[in-house]
């Protein structure tokens, strides 16, 4: 799996899971899904996501690197 498609899934993830949370335990959970909204958003202008600095760590490639990886 690309770094690309870790983060579009981690985002998703997150997403619903802060959704149930609202939902089952607390309403004040909405903030994370806002915060993960946020997040999206300012990495689509800024190039900047910490999701995707840890996924890199965690060894996952770019589809730029695994497109020459061949």
């Amino acid at each position: 799996m690309s770094l690309e498609r870790a983060i579009m899934a981690f985002a998703g993830m997150m997403i619903l899971l802060s959704l149930a949370l609202t939902l089952w335990v607390n309403h004040n959970f909405v903030w994370l899904t806002v915060f993960v909204g946020a997040n999206l958003t300012q990495s689509a202008y800024t190039g900047f996501c910490p999701a995707a600095m840890v996924l890199k760590k965690l060894g996952f490639k770019t589809e730029a690197q695994l497109a020459t990886d061949g």
